[in-house]
């Protein structure tokens, strides 16, 4: 009997475990939000005051349509809603795309900074960045409205 005692409670204490650990995991990535000009924000820009390009909002594994593991060549779409947060995915080249000129990765400090890393690309209409806590994780990426 008391081997039987033992062995559900150790069984309940590693399902704990294991139920602590794995919604510890679900922890989500660095905020992002809409152009506001606030520090560990994604703020993407058009330069010709187009709509807003979408925003990373999670992380995601590297085959996702994430824009963190988009390429030069690839394109992405902006599926946030008018006026709101946007949402940037890897998608395929199509009309109201925008293609990937150039990606910079490293440290940014937001949206002059972007702007001013996409002047020297020729050819770009938008940019967009993001800003985390973690500057290894940032990045700008200029893009051709197609």
């Amino acid at each position: 009997m008391v081997a039987v005692l033992a062995v559900v409670v150790l069984l309940l204490v590693a399902g704990g475990g294991a139920y602590w650990f794995l919604r510890g995991s679900d922890d989500p990535a660095p905020t992002t939000a809409a152009p506001t000009g606030s520090a560990g924000a994604a703020e993407p820009s058009a330069a010709a005051n187009e709509p807003d390009e979408p925003v990373p909002s999670a992380a995601a594994p590297e085959s996702s349509a994430d824009p963190r593991f988009v390429k030069v060549g690839q394109c992405v779409r902006n599926d946030g809603v008018a006026g709101g947060k946007p949402k940037l995915l890897i998608s395929g080249c199509a009309p109201k795309s925008y293609e990937v000129l150039r990606r910079i990765d490293g440290a940014t400090s937001g949206e002059r900074d972007a702007e001013a890393k996409c002047a020297k690309v020729e050819g770009y209409t938008n940019w967009y960045f993001f800003d985390s806590e973690l500057d290894t994780l940032d990045f700008v990426l200029c893009l051709k409205q197609r």
